[in-house]
């Protein structure tokens, strides 16, 4: 299976590609650095970015597209303190305009497969159901990742590409701190497990790494 993975220098993204290549996928990593030795060129922010890898790539049939690039720029900071605009327009620039971006950018690639499947990584954060307070924006841009991963899968439908949103766990990273509960082995392995079980039956699901659904 050809999978392209999206924030895959560090994280839940690492882990991702490294367990991918262990089963035997052929797998292609992002970063925003340009001069990285192994993983591609890509600011899922920038639709210039975007367009030059996809042209770069465009032989290139992409069986799984997972949208891991993410940010949570207001880590630490009090709600009440939220109101510089920067913070704001940076996160839902990555979290779900990047979403967007590069889910259009790689459409070709994706329509080249006979069985293209989209992931988008969004959090239990963006649960409206699970509301917790706290982290406003990226409770707010995580929400949005996942109505978009939602209509996505609605208009998506018709190419017969499967959209599957999910929760990666509680994850042991820079973002989810060293008190988190699993590792960023068994959240890659598990959400591999749900990549695998994807279809046009499941469409436009958000479940957790372990299989478990996720309220909207």
């Amino acid at each position: 299976m050809n999978i392209l993975i999206t924030g895959a220098n560090r994280g839940i993204g690492a882990a991702l590609l490294s367990a991918a290549t262990a089963r035997g996928d052929t797998v292609m990593g992002t970063t925003r650095a340009q001069d990285h030795p192994t993983l591609l060129p890509l600011d899922v922010r920038d639709p210039e970015s975007c367009a030059a890898l996809a042209t770069r790539l465009k032989d290139t049939p992409i069986d799984l597209l997972v949208c891991n690039s993410g940010v949570y720029l207001e880590k630490g900071k009090s709600v009440r303190s939220l109101s510089d605009t920067h913070l704001w327009d940076d996160t839902f620039a990555t979290n779900v305009t990047g979403v967007y971006l590069t889910a259009m950018a790689f459409l070709p690639n994706l329509k080249q497969s006979s069985t293209p499947k989209l992931a988008i990584i969004s959090s239990q954060m963006g649960s409206s159901e699970r509301a917790g307070g706290n982290a406003f924006i990226y409770r707010a841009s995580k929400a949005a990742a996942l109505n978009l991963g939602r209509n996505m899968a609605v208009d998506l439908k018709p190419d017969g590409i499967p959209v599957g949103i999910y929760h990666p766990g509680w994850v042991r990273t820079d973002m989810g701190s060293a008190a988190a509960a699993i590792g960023t082995e068994e959240s890659a392995d598990g959400l591999l497990a749900r990549f695998d079980a994807l279809s046009m039956t499941t469409t436009g699901c958000f479940e957790m790494w372990n299989s478990d659904p996720m309220p909207f």
